[in-house]
């Protein structure tokens, strides 16, 4: 069974500085029926204007993964780490016993624009921790690129859960197909471009709940950067 959100269906906040789109249910936006997909709790775009951006807040027991589109992100934490996202980069939190972290736009004048993602971990109270990867658009164009995992296996950043996240790029006549062991599910995030995922057409923040399917097919696309997640 395949179920596709359209874009337009998503929570939406503007704050002046953040226009933020929510899959599921998060701060104000409250949907009973979307309050995530299994482990996989949010998947928030985000554009944050130049200069702007959150100060220090708290987080706790959560696996918290930046993904960045466009422009640059500054962190910074209460563990002592500090860096700057930018595009093909992907940052991994784990908030365990509790973290202060804040996320600024890196540019006084270009927009930043992400995607924030938050996964429940399935061991909670361990020591907060900090990880960041790149991973170039050549390891992504037409192939998926294993971004996350949970034992970091490939060089994929690592989680504290059953959960497997792949990234693509994809035009033209690429295609590209994901096996889902029984009992599997998936979740399809299109970041940007437009793609038939098992043959259902999806554009730019469409997603798709993938349950009872043996493989996840991904092709058609124009100009797609799209994201897997394969959870057990």
């Amino acid at each position: 069974m395949i179920s596709t959100r359209h874009s337009a269906d998503r929570g939406y906040a503007n704050l002046g500085w953040l226009h933020s789109y929510h899959t599921f249910s998060f701060a104000d936006y409250y949907d009973p029926v979307e309050m995530g997909f299994g482990p996989l709790r949010v998947i928030n775009e985000d554009r944050v204007q130049g200069g702007k951006g959150f100060g220090m807040h708290p987080h706790r027991d959560m696996e918290i993964i930046s993904y960045v589109l466009e422009g640059a992100l500054e962190h910074k934490d209460s563990i002592g780490t500090g860096s700057v996202i930018r595009p093909g980069d992907v940052q991994r939190m784990s908030a365990g016993t509790g973290v202060l972290h804040s996320e600024y736009n890196h540019s006084p004048e270009d927009l930043v624009h992400f995607l924030q993602i938050w996964i429940e971990p399935n061991v909670r109270g361990v020591r907060p921790s900090y990880e960041q990867k790149t991973f170039p658009v050549e390891e992504k164009r037409g192939r998926l690129r294993l971004v996350a995992s949970p034992d970091g296996v490939n060089g994929s950043v690592s989680i504290h859960q059953n959960a497997w996240i792949y990234a693509t790029v994809l035009t033209g006549s690429d295609s590209v197909t994901h096996a889902l062991a029984a009992g599997h599910r998936g979740y399809v995030h299109v970041a940007r471009g437009s793609v038939e995922v098992n043959g259902r057409p999806l554009s730019a923040g469409d997603g798709a709940k993938i349950v009872g399917e043996p493989e996840v097919r991904l092709d058609k696309a124009r100009d797609a950067e799209v994201l897997l997640f394969d959870m057990a």
